[in-house]
């Protein structure tokens, strides 16, 4: 593209950002009598299209032989030449109609800035701003009410739980500590991570959805991460919050159903071959197992009353029991890793079945890789899944029964156990047609 035609291009860019931002402006405005309305259409629009020519200006400074340092000061004195206008204009308006808002002046300040970048730099980023930025204006009535009904307790666990990811995640050593035994602090941390994630995660689903639904819902989304993470959460929660054990019990049983039905998926793009006779068991666990969960986890009847009415908990997670949790998953995870050391040469269905007790992602990916390799045949690969599988279903059912108490660990070791028992027979019937 021509010099030129680049140019107005950008400048095309920097005047659509304007008029972009100005319509949303405009039209929260737009009952306005002619001559009151502050600043719509029009206004943005210029703004855009200024920053883009301030910009312009700068770069051929730039390219004329001047310094680089004049091209600079002479874009920061327009900005400032704008933002000074923008202030004083907005101090009379605040005058006249005793408002306080602020918001017109920061994003037309905004809208110059992108303008500046659309000719200076990537014009599709500046464009891509300009859309977040419209809409997060037009979302001014949704984050307010939002705001007003957000607990210092649901603010404190999200702030927490960010620093937690983004703070705290980055800074610990991503190695063996053998003064920790051999534990790896970043992987601890992050099963901590995950643990409070599934439990924040449930705690909105069930203020948007109510008990029941927000439950099976966050339960099904908490598969795809870790459906152990969720077991252990949700008894937990059963044992020391008031909630009702229906709805958690119900989530619980879908994180695992989305669990059979995650194994089955990294099964078939890991290997094809090792995968075929573990789909339908796979696929009848995960069917009886979400049936379960939607029994389970029914509106509950007049014989009920809590079943269903039951309130989310006050505090979405708490850090010291969260880190236990963790703690108990980084321990059984190590001791699996141990005695499989030790256990390896009985054969890989002893070892799947002692590392399935903390994963079965891991030995999905690792038995598909000898399996395409030749290190052992598909079926023999298959049975340590299913092994792998098994083993950590029945770690699930002892975690739901140990800090779920009864009355949880009770229906979700049913839930569970007619799932390992529906992928069981599908196994069975293959063995017995000769299909395995």
């Amino acid at each position: 593209m021509p010099a030129d035609h680049e140019l107005l291009y950008r400048l095309a860019v920097a005047l659509g950002i304007g008029l972009l931002v100005g319509l949303e402006r405009h039209w929260r405005e737009r009952d306005a009598e002619a001559g009151q309305r502050t600043a719509g259409l029009r206004t943005f629009g210029l703004v855009g299209l200024l920053g883009g020519l301030a910009a312009a200006l700068a770069a051929a400074v730039a390219a004329g032989g001047g310094d680089g340092t004049a091209a600079a000061v002479l874009l920061g004195l327009c900005f400032l030449g704008l933002s000074a206008a923008l202030i004083l204009f907005r101090l009379r308006e605040a005058a006249a109609e005793r408002s306080f808002s602020v918001t017109g002046v920061v994003a037309a300040q905004a809208v110059f800035a992108l303008g500046a970048l659309a000719v200076l730099g990537d014009a599709g980023t500046a464009g891509a701003a300009a859309v977040a930025m419209t809409a997060l204006l037009a979302s001014r009535e949704v984050l307010h009410a939002f705001v007003r009904r957000l607990s210092w307790p649901e603010l404190r666990s999200a702030l927490l739980l960010l620093a937690m990811t983004l703070v705290a995640l980055p800074l610990l050593p991503d190695r063996r500590i053998a003064a920790l035994w051999g534990l790896n602090p970043a992987r601890v941390w992050l099963l901590a991570v995950i643990l409070a994630t599934v439990s924040f995660a449930g705690y909105i689903a069930v203020r948007l959805l109510g008990a029941a639904q927000g439950r099976l819902v966050a339960g099904a989304a908490a598969g795809l991460v870790s459906s152990t993470a969720a077991t252990v959460t949700n008894a937990r929660l059963a044992r020391d919050a008031d909630a009702a054990a229906g709805p958690l019990v119900a989530g619980a049983l879908a994180a695992g159903a989305v669990s059979y039905a995650r194994t089955a998926a990294l099964a078939y793009v890991a290997s094809r071959a090792m995968a075929a006779p573990l789909l339908p068991a796979l696929a009848a666990g995960a069917l009886v197992q979400a049936a379960a969960a939607l029994l389970v986890g029914r509106p509950a009847g007049r014989g009920e009353p809590g079943e269903e009415s039951g309130a989310p908990v006050g505090n979405p997670f708490e850090l010291g029991a969260v880190l236990r949790l963790a703690a108990l998953l980084a321990a059984v995870g190590l001791l699996s890793e141990v005695a499989a050391e030790r256990f390896g040469g009985v054969g890989a269905a002893a070892v799947a079945a002692i590392s399935g007790l903390a994963d079965v992602d891991a030995v999905t990916l690792s038995m598909a890789a000898l399996a395409r390799d030749g290190v052992f045949p598909a079926p023999v690969a298959a049975t340590a899944v299913a092994v792998a599988v098994a083993s950590n279903t029945l770690a699930k059912v002892a975690y739901g029964l140990a800090l779920g108490g009864p009355g949880f660990g009770a229906r979700f070791g049913l839930g569970t156990l007619a799932g390992l028992a529906a992928g069981a027979a599908a196994l069975w019937i293959q063995a017995r047609t000769g299909l395995w």
